[in-house]
């Protein structure tokens, strides 16, 4: 009998080794780049995601290109959209899978303004990347408001007190001064109403029953499309406007306007687009989520070696995605940024998909934007501190991006020492064009500090 036992006994260790191994297969495989990979099983393998034409979609552009999609086993299909409120529109009825977003989209919907709906993020997009651009007539009026340097080339960040004079002679004319951004709750909206506000030009108010936000205003802002931004300025409908790549560097090399700031110099290393899904889609695919943050956050990575842009240039530049000529692409990302025809300065950091934990959604960055729907009356109602906590930890999840991010690790795609050790919020900071205290925990000081909006 005991050769019989032992024999049995060797069989089932067999059969234990060899069904351990069969789990180790399961959780494990290889990709393309000979690291191995842990398998999720992904509840929806089939996806559609929409995204506007502009320079910062760029990590859904990589994620698929470069195939970080179809080694998460994700078979994406990747649509331009007409617009943000079409996108916005066609994520929450379940058209679209996720999109390229706006910051302001998520938390407007679930903060009360506008259309009403359950989003997330687990995945910010980039960081900077917008301008402002004036016509040129306007340029010529502000440029003698502008301080220069020994070689007479005007000195960065031109504030908006330089324009201050030039808005009072149209008002005088009788003429209104207008200008454009993208969508109430977009980045752009509340960069441009900072900037004119920091020096004092009223930018307008919403109430509960007006929300086209002019009221009270110096200046007119009014919503254009980001690809049409050019050709409105040079139509003459608006005056400048506030926008993201490639649309400012496009007048510059129309010839039609000039670029006077950046949203780097409004608020250093701002947060700008964010992916969005709904908070059902994440629920029902939660593996899914996870897969598609972890194909974001290696493509943002790409992003950020140097060495890539130029092919990351090439990319963008196909019809499928922004369209636009390579050289003018090229302007903004590969770290130069043109303001006047000719004044071509240094901008490593004016567009960010990684560096300085970009891909991270902070509860900070989101907290941000609902301080300035509340300063411009898009939120009407005053709100105590925590409900700008609790409505934020709501739509930013950071622990999807988390779990995605370890999986990456372990991976051996990204090192540790990329994840932060964070409560959600950054330090306080004081990096914006007036040096405003910025601190996420006090928002209510914070909208009390601005001498123009709101008080609380």
């Amino acid at each position: 009998m005991k050769p019989l036992l032992k024999t049995t006994t060797l069989i089932l260790v067999l059969f234990q080794i060899l069904t351990s191994c069969g789990d180790k297969v399961k959780k494990t495989s290889e990709t393309t780049t000979g690291l191995s990979k842990t398998s999720l099983e992904i509840e929806k393998p089939q996806l559609t995601f929409g995204f506007i034409k502009l320079t910062d979609m760029a990590p859904l552009a990589i994620a698929k290109e470069k195939g970080f999609f179809e080694e998460e086993g994700l078979f994406v299909s990747v649509e331009a959209q007409s617009n943000w409120k079409n996108i916005l529109d066609r994520v929450i009825d379940g058209q679209l899978d996720g999109s390229h977003m706006l910051a302001g989209q998520p938390i407007a919907a679930g903060a009360g303004f506008g259309r009403q709906a359950e989003l997330v993020t687990p995945f910010s997009m980039d960081l900077n990347g917008n301008g402002i651009t004036v016509s040129n007539d306007v340029w010529s009026k502000m440029k003698p408001n502008v301080p220069k340097d020994e070689g007479g080339k005007p000195i960065h960040p031109i504030k908006a007190d330089a324009l201050k004079p030039v808005i009072k002679e149209y008002k005088n004319s009788g003429k209104p001064f207008k200008m454009g951004m993208v969508f109430p709750v977009s980045t752009h909206n509340y960069e441009i109403r900072y900037w004119l506000a920091a020096a004092g030009v009223h930018p307008g108010m919403y109430t509960k029953d007006n929300v086209q936000g002019q009221i009270g205003a110096d200046v007119l802002l009014s919503v254009t499309p980001p690809p049409q931004m050019p050709a409105t300025l040079e139509a003459g409908t608006i005056y400048g406007y506030c926008v993201g790549e490639p649309w400012n560097q496009q007048a510059v090399f129309k010839g039609i306007g000039v670029p006077v700031t950046t949203n780097y110099d409004i608020w250093k290393n701002n947060p700008e687009k964010v992916f969005v899904m709904t908070k059902k889609f994440v629920e029902e695919n939660p593996n899914t989520a996870i897969a598609i943050t972890k194909a974001l956050i290696r493509a943002g990575k790409w992003l950020d070696e140097p060495d890539n842009r130029a092919e990351a240039v090439k990319i963008l530049s196909m019809p499928q995605y922004v369209g636009a000529d390579e050289v003018v692409l090229a302007n903004s990302m590969t770290g130069t940024f043109e303001f006047e025809k000719g004044d071509k300065r240094s901008m490593p950091d004016f567009n960010v998909f990684y560096k300085y934990n970009a891909t991270y959604p902070f509860y900070s960055d989101g907290i941000w934007f609902l301080t300035q729907m509340r300063r411009w009356g898009q939120i009407p109602d005053a709100k105590p501190a925590n409900w700008y906590k609790e409505t934020i930890s709501e739509i930013y999840r950071p622990d999807v991006w988390k779990k995605a991010a370890e999986l990456l690790v372990a991976e051996g795609h990204i090192p540790a020492s990329d994840i932060p050790n964070t409560d959600g919020y950054k330090p306080v900071t004081t990096d914006f064009i007036d040096g405003n205290s910025y601190d996420a925990k006090d928002p209510i000081g914070y909208i009390n500090s601005f001498a123009i909006g709101n008080k609380d």
